[in-house]
């Protein structure tokens, strides 16, 4: 049950893909501009190998499934994703993978928005902790979280300076 979870989550990434394509496709025709796309293949790359960690770790060291553990886990996870789908439906065209401007709009203040400039990050954080704990790859986890820290930090910076913030 743990792979099909997985493959679950690859295939809802696909779908934030295809949604990304289709509102990046909308913002360039909108005047939106695009910044550090050089981060990009990276943050795919660290993405696709939590998910291939996940499978691999669990086959490969025999991770056990513990209850205590892996059923809340699972409850996280799909707060994460129900707390990443907010972000994607409040934002609308305008939400993407890349990090995509509009300078004529102005910043998104409401939904999770109202409380935190990068709601989306906070469901990252805790999915890349949380989907490999609810079947113990705690290798993944940990990988995961350190690779995404360094990410998140070049990330964010862009994010600041193309919004504004800093």
């Amino acid at each position: 049950m743990y792979y099909l979870l997985i493959l679950a989550i690859g295939i809802e990434r696909l779908v934030e893909l295809i949604v990304s394509k289709r509102n990046a496709q909308w913002a360039f025709a909108n005047g939106g501009k695009e910044f550090g796309r050089s981060h990009y293949p990276v943050m795919v790359a660290v993405h696709a190998a939590l998910l291939i960690g996940c499978g691999v770790e669990v086959w490969a060291l025999h991770r056990p499934f513990f209850g205590w553990l892996g059923w809340p886990m699972l409850v996280v996870v799909g707060l994460s994703q129900a707390l990443r789908w907010w972000c994607v439906t409040t934002l609308g065209r305008r939400w993407n993978t890349l990090v995509i401007v509009l300078p004529q709009e102005p910043l998104v203040r409401r939904g999770p928005y109202r409380w935190l400039h990068h709601p989306n990050y906070v469901a990252v954080v805790t999915e890349g902790v949380a989907l490999p704990l609810v079947h113990t790859a705690w290798l993944t986890a940990l990988g995961f979280t350190v690779a995404n820290a360094l990410l998140l930090r070049v990330r964010i910076r862009v994010e600041n300076e193309a919004l504004g913030y800093v």
